[in-house]
């Protein structure tokens, strides 16, 4: 495990391979292990580095302080770009780590080669509400966040954590996790204390259409809620988008099907296609 000292907070992470660079940004109760299912197949094709955000593991926070938004997660990722010190990145970002990386590419869309959202989380606004929904009509994400997290407070960890996992891919999806995955996700359990108050932006039209960097977005055919249309509504007006639908995989499609993932990105960014 590798550190860099960024906006100081030593922020850690992973890196195997060679190549162009390649930044993966995890998601909401992740750390840089949720990309293990892919670092082997991308990592013959590229430079792999795997971040865990300021409060995640390896940290094990208490829910206690600041420091917790998206505006500081950004910030974070942005500086340690700088640190890799080379003149361009490829980014790739799941869920909330989808968001933050939507961010950086508005903000510093030269440090980037290429962007890759894999399900970016959040909220849109009444400018992007697809034809046919209700501005206002999906459930904001903060509401299952407050849920989950109240029950974290109580000290019912697992409690919680079933309640938000569910939340996003269905009833019984906590139960199924294999032992690891439940794992990693109580060690960064108390990071949903923070989530609640972390100032997430909802998306909006203007947002979408200022992205300059050539972005692939990936979704789970079978994911179910208001992420498939958050991933639709910000991909017909991210200038030239592309995306690309797992078959049978839902939020974490890349640890249900590695190979198709990996094919898709790896194609995306220029390199060969996994085989």
């Amino acid at each position: 495990m590798l550190h860099h000292r960024v906006n100081g907070y030593d922020m850690a992470y992973i890196e195997v391979g060679q190549g162009e660079t390649l930044v993966c940004v995890h998601g909401s109760l992740s750390d840089f292990r949720v990309w293990s299912s892919v670092l082997g197949p991308l990592s013959q094709r590229h430079r792999v580095v795997a971040v865990s955000l300021r409060r995640f593991f390896p940290e094990h926070w208490d829910g206690v302080g600041g420091g917790f938004t998206i505006d500081q997660h950004s910030a974070d990722v942005i500086a340690f770009i700088e640190a890799l010190g080379t003149p361009k990145v490829h980014l790739m970002g799941h869920s909330r780590g989808g968001h933050i990386a939507f961010r950086v590419a508005q903000q510093r869309p030269d440090l980037l080669g290429r962007l890759v959202l894999a399900e970016p989380g959040g909220d849109l606004d009444a400018s992007l509400a697809p034809s046919g929904v209700a501005p206002g009509s999906l459930p904001p994400l903060r509401t299952h966040v407050v849920a989950a997290a109240e029950k974290i407070a109580a000290g019912d960890i697992d409690g919680g954590l079933a309640l938000f996992v569910d939340r996003i891919d269905g009833d019984g999806a906590w139960r199924a996790l294999p032992a690891a995955a439940q794992q990693e996700l109580r060690d960064n359990a108390h990071t949903l204390l923070g989530q609640v108050n972390e100032q997430r932006r909802p998306y909006t039209r203007a947002d979408a259409e200022a992205i300059r960097v050539p972005t692939l977005f990936v979704g789970g055919s079978n994911t179910s809620g208001s992420l498939p249309v958050v991933l639709r509504a910000l991909a017909a007006h991210v200038p030239a988008a592309r995306v690309a639908m797992i078959p049978h995989a839902t939020h974490v499609m890349f640890e249900q099907d590695p190979v198709g993932f990996c094919r898709v990105v790896l194609d995306f960014l220029g390199g060969q296609p996994y085989r």
